[in-house]
């Protein structure tokens, strides 16, 4: 019969691996930040732009909800996101012939020369190293996410609507 770890020895164990998963948090963070840096430095947009950007020129004629559920925002904020957008000159918003209150968006020719120019990739590190994991990967780390935001005091919900590039 193999003997129990001494409690304090499984203590500082669980110790160790709670600061191993905090070093990978501040990884995944600093990879973030700095690919947003990059996204403006490069593209001049921040990177929820370049997102949004992105996915509008994808998919010409997309209307502003369908952006705001692509992106997991808020329709206010991917509102807000197309107002800049379309100050800067890089989309263009269209009203349908049939429909006076449906919008179309599109991307200008200044828009589609802010992607050529943007760093790779234009929907954000994070959202892509999220995107290539396998699907069993994805659940698993969705519900130890899950517990983890659980146990946060305090919490913010409205963050699940904030683009990171505006955290």
């Amino acid at each position: 019969m193999k003997p129990l770890p001494d409690p304090r020895a499984r203590r500082a164990a669980k110790q160790a691996r709670m600061l191993e998963v905090l070093a990978l948090f501040r990884v995944v963070f600093k990879s973030v930040r700095r690919h947003y840096q990059s996204v403006e430095r490069r593209a001049g947009v921040r990177g929820a732009q370049l997102w949004a950007l992105a996915q509008i020129a994808e998919q010409p004629g997309l209307r502003v909800g369908e952006l705001a559920r692509a992106l997991a925002i808020h329709q206010s904020t991917a509102s807000n996101l197309l107002r800049d957008l379309e100050r800067a000159a890089l989309v263009t918003r269209e009203r349908t012939p049939e429909d006076q209150r449906t919008v179309r968006l599109r991307a200008t020719r200044r828009g589609q020369e802010v992607l050529k120019r943007a760093p790779k990739p234009l929907i954000g590190v994070l959202q892509q190293a999220l995107s290539d994991l396998p699907a069993d990967h994805l659940d698993a780390l969705q519900a130890d996410l899950e517990r983890v935001v659980a146990a946060l005091r305090p919490r913010d919900p409205a963050a699940r609507r904030t683009p990171l590039s505006e955290l």
